[in-house]
């Protein structure tokens, strides 16, 4: 058995003015490196392989609480919004024209215009995550756990999700040929001494 903890990147600009980032890369803003400059993984993750999205705010994130550059995949890197990347999603949800959805309205085939669906996203990440050989950390975006985490739990992008996606946390999915089990108790990263 495999264990892959996934780890929301830290704030950006467009995070806190509530944009759609999607794969446009925006680095960590200065509050965000402040403090997960003082954090860092617990042990036994600190030990574990430390991967991450290619994406500037995914590795900022891993240098940071990890101590060491990780290993990028373009796999983990987030879904591509389309359109609706730099929209803000009050606006979009407000325009009757935008097709804009909540993503527990999407199921796993739809897609904003110009963009991934949950399932393309999963065609992706299910082979990186079972070619895995060691317990893993994988700092990573919102998009991407949703949907290694429905994976886990059996979500289907159709009502309100089974977990809520903390930063600063750790979300343990053990990975076996017998299935994925999501370990339900987020781990928090410890204060660095």
């Amino acid at each position: 058995m495999i264990r892959l903890a996934l780890l929301r990147h830290g704030h950006t600009a467009w995070n806190r003015a509530h944009r759609i980032q999607g794969r446009t890369d925006i680095p960590l803003d200065g509050e965000a490196i402040d403090a997960l400059r003082t954090l860092r993984l617990p042990a036994p993750w600190d030990a574990a392989q430390v991967w991450s999205s290619p994406l500037r705010r995914a590795v900022q994130t891993a240098e940071l609480v990890a101590g060491r550059a990780p290993m990028t995949d373009p796999a983990l890197m987030e879904m591509d919004w389309g359109d609706w990347e730099g929209q803000h999603g009050i606006a979009l949800r407000a325009d009757p024209d935008s097709g804009f959805r909540d993503i527990e309205d999407w199921g796993w085939t739809y897609a904003p215009p110009g963009g991934e669906s949950a399932a393309d996203l999963r065609a992706r990440l299910i082979p990186w995550a079972s070619a895995l050989t060691r317990d893993s950390v994988a700092v990573c975006h919102i998009g991407v756990m949703r949907v290694l985490l429905a994976h886990a739990t059996g979500w289907n992008f159709d009502g309100p999700a089974p977990f809520a996606i903390k930063r600063n946390r750790l979300f343990i999915i053990d990975i076996s040929t017998g299935g994925w089990q999501f370990d339900t108790a987020p781990v928090r990263l410890e204060p660095r001494p």
